[in-house]
């Protein structure tokens, strides 16, 4: 085991998480988010490395095309949706980094069927969900209903970006992502899975490839 660990500090042993990461699913320029404030940071950051954000906004320190859920004390950690506008990305974490606030079986049910509303797709970071020991939900699939939603054809195209989709006007709702750095002291190793409706899947090899990619 010390020998393996060690070849991971080395560029030759380090493989699987080289400069190229086509594996990733990424969504293009063209997408609208929110995002819990406060938040792990990597949201944020990678939304700009992709161009997602618009201009950063001095005296505010927040980025303009980015929507920034409250989650404080004041309101158990847990954003008021009916202040939110209408979006195409819901960036949620729970428990979430850095308040370590999990939210409700009763707070997820209503994300998820604001995100049906409002033609919205929830990726959910469950990496902390083995630090909880109560009955709260260790994953956003937990909720009834998470795996479709009706898509009005404008957020097709805009997430999509392709008008072939627009006849199906069905989408995945949540997609989840987590890490084993947590559940298996991975830390360092980059090792994690995403978990996501099968129609996606069917979806993506047709998607232009500046919008959504998976290899």
């Amino acid at each position: 085991m010390a020998k393996r660990a060690y070849e991971l500090s080395t560029q030759e042993g380090y493989n699987g998480y080289e400069a190229e990461q086509g594996e990733k699913v990424v969504f293009g320029s063209n997408v609208t988010m929110v995002v819990q404030d406060r938040s792990y940071r990597a949201y944020v950051d990678s939304s700009v490395i992709m161009g997602q954000t618009g201009q950063f906004q001095k005296d505010v320190e927040k980025y303009g095309n980015i929507e920034y859920m409250e989650c404080s004390p004041e309101n158990g950690f847990f954003p008021d949706l009916s202040t939110i506008a209408g979006t195409d990305i819901i960036l949620f974490c729970s428990p979430n980094n850095p308040t370590g606030a999990a939210a409700t079986r009763e707070q997820l049910t209503r994300l998820v069927q604001f995100a049906k509303d409002n033609g919205s797709i929830i990726v959910y970071d469950s990496a902390y969900a083995m630090y909880m020991s109560d009955d709260s939900p260790r994953s956003i699939f937990e909720i009834p209903g998470p795996k479709r939603l009706q898509l009005r054809p404008h957020h097709l195209a805009s997430m999509l970006g392709s008008q072939e989709f627009v006849w199906a006007g069905l989408a995945f709702v949540a997609i989840e992502t987590s890490s084993f750095s947590k559940y298996a002291g991975f830390t360092g190793v980059r090792l994690g899975w995403t978990g996501f409706c099968f129609m996606m899947g069917f979806l993506l090899p047709r998607l232009q490839p500046d919008c959504m990619y998976l290899r």
